[in-house]
């Protein structure tokens, strides 16, 4: 995946480098760093109830620890044929063997792509038939339940599994670790700053599921946003509760808590009580969560009180528009900071930060405007970003407060195209090189120039359920084949807990019934990921469309 770059890609690595905002350090670097100067440090951390997961025992691994397993892991991926620009699939909870795969990976020079562990036969086949990995790792048992039936119907090239051993041909990663620990000699680092790093997936701004491929350089890029707006120092330790697969871990977590050669700490799925314990047991000084268990959790004093939160400094927060009283209230009962984050694996990265915007209620609501012209911040990404908006109807660059337009972007955070050779790779892409976010805002403030941004909603029709993107024309695409129905069309609907569920509009054939368990299990048929499923059930006559026959999934929202 490292050859063969478009010409764009070649320019715009000339001019990041050019302008000192790329530069050759990888992940590799920074984890050689972090053990030679802490390698007897606490590094790595597991969730207490992990065997509750995959039956394994909890992991508790210094710095030193952890590199051994590292050499060791990557010998073993090197003798099962991993190499230079090669692409391995892992899905796998937030346990210490999915750090370590990320840094064995980039030892060897190869591509990390992480899904979720929710995603089923339908999206890992997608996956594979983009992506071509030369192997699938993951669990043979999730959570008691058996976790190798959807990627063995895949047909992944080579399977390599953790957990309980299953059929007497399935190879074991520890099976194969322990067969390599004697080897002498470990693979020299075999990665370059501008090779591709990870695979993240997507929803995008077009609906379809894709590849976000990221170098080293652009992970380097964007994650000083959370390191400098939660005011991170040296020796901090981090609990990370959402999925290892996305922007907010990996650029949040993975990078940072090398930065600050500290302590992470693993958690994942959310289990409340145990995520809780864990910040006074681990002495943990910073964490991120969604805004709806924020809200929660402010208003729980009798559950707050029976963990000590007196060295939690900061919690980062994103995923759906936080409350004013929210961000305040976390201030003022436990002198915690809430910063305000929003982003995408595509490089967006807008930051309200502590020392940015101080206010509690003003960080809630508004983002810096980085990179407008006679605006400064203390954050150095503002500095190197571009931003504007557009409008959507016009085209025009958009300059007065309070007229919604979509967000475009441009910096070293920003991704350069998305996987393989589709028609929307440059599409999403202004022609001055702006990416074009689908994210609708409006300029906000009473300075001149006006300082803050705010957040109005999307221009595409993108479900986020949980701090989870799902696209409505994905789910739209495969009741199309539904039996009983003429047509359907799914929107998103508004939730105090996810943010957003799924409602799924029908139009039955005549003299048929419909029922939400036609529809999810029709769904569950396909192999979609059970977070995606609608949970929610109306029936019309007719879809409303436009003169171009697309569906307009805003009449359906307003019938909701």
């Amino acid at each position: 995946m490292h050859e063969n770059r478009h010409p764009k890609v070649e320019q715009r690595i000339q001019a990041m480098t050019d302008k000192g905002w790329w530069g050759e350090e990888t992940l590799s670097d920074l984890f050689a760093q972090a053990v030679t100067a802490q390698g007897e440090r606490v590094a790595l951390v597991d969730q207490p109830n992990r065997e509750a997961l995959d039956g394994a025992a909890p992991k508790r691994w210094t710095f030193n620890q952890l590199s051994d397993e590292v050499d060791v892991c990557a010998r073993a991926l090197a003798k099962l044929g991993v190499g230079r620009g090669d692409a391995v699939v892992v899905q796998l909870p937030n346990i210490a063997e999915f750090v370590m795969l990320y840094l064995a990976l980039a030892r060897l020079g190869a591509v990390i792509s992480p899904v979720p562990v929710q995603y089923g036969r339908h999206e890992l086949g997608l996956i594979a038939e983009a992506l071509n990995p030369v192997m699938f790792i993951g669990l043979t048992q999730f959570q008691g339940k058996d976790a190798a039936q959807a990627p063995k119907a895949v047909q992944f090239k080579h399977y390599v599994w953790l957990g309980p051993k299953g059929g007497a041909d399935d190879v074991m990663l520890a099976e194969v670790m322990d067969e390599s620990r004697g080897d002498e000699e470990t693979p020299a680092v075999n990665s370059m700053a501008n090779d591709i790093m990870t695979v993240c997936w997507t929803s995008g701004t077009t609906g379809t599921p894709k590849g976000v491929p990221r170098t080293h350089n652009h992970w380097m890029a964007i994650a000083p946003a959370t390191y400098e707006s939660s005011k991170m120092a040296h020796g901090d330790v981090l609990l990370n509760p959402f999925p290892f697969v996305n922007m907010a871990s990996i650029g949040g977590f993975l990078l940072n808590w090398l930065r600050c050669e500290g302590t992470l700490v693993l958690h994942h799925p959310l289990d409340l009580p145990v995520f809780l314990g864990q910040i006074p047991s681990e002495g943990v000084t910073f964490t991120i969560a969604p805004p709806a268990l924020l809200n929660m959790l402010l208003r729980n004093d009798e559950l707050m009180s029976q963990f000590d939160l007196s060295k939690l400094r900061c919690i980062a927060s994103g995923s759906a528009p936080l409350s004013p009283w929210m961000v305040q209230g976390f201030a003022d009962k436990y002198n915690i900071g809430v910063v305000n984050l929003f982003g995408s694996n595509e490089g967006v990265s807008l930051v309200s930060g502590l020392e940015d915007i101080p206010d509690p209620e003003l960080r809630a609501s508004y983002f810096p405007r980085f990179g407008v012209e006679g605006i400064e911040w203390q954050a150095s990404l503002a500095s190197k970003l571009k931003t504007r908006l557009r409008d959507i109807a016009t085209g025009d660059i958009i300059t007065e407060v309070g007229k919604p337009g979509e967000l475009e972007i441009t910096g070293p955070t920003v991704f350069d195209h998305y996987l393989g050779d589709g028609p929307d790779n440059f599409d999403v892409f202004s022609e001055d090189g702006y990416f074009k976010t689908g994210d609708l805002f409006e300029i906000a403030g009473d300075d001149d120039p006006p300082r803050f941004y705010r957040f109005v909603g999307r221009s595409k029709e993108i479900i986020i359920r949980g701090g989870y993107n799902i696209s409505p024309d994905e789910l739209d695409a495969l009741l199309a084949a539904h039996p009983k129905l003429v047509e359907a069309a799914t929107v998103g609907y508004p939730d105090d807990d996810l943010g957003e569920r799924v409602c799924v509009f029908v139009v039955p054939k005549p003299d048929h019934e419909v029922t939400l368990e036609d529809i999810t299990g029709f769904l569950r048929e396909q192999g979609l990921a059970v977070f995606k499923l609608p949970e929610r059930i109306e029936f019309i006559d007719a879809l409303p469309r436009n003169a171009l026959t697309k569906v307009v999934r805003g009449q359906l929202r307003e019938r909701l």
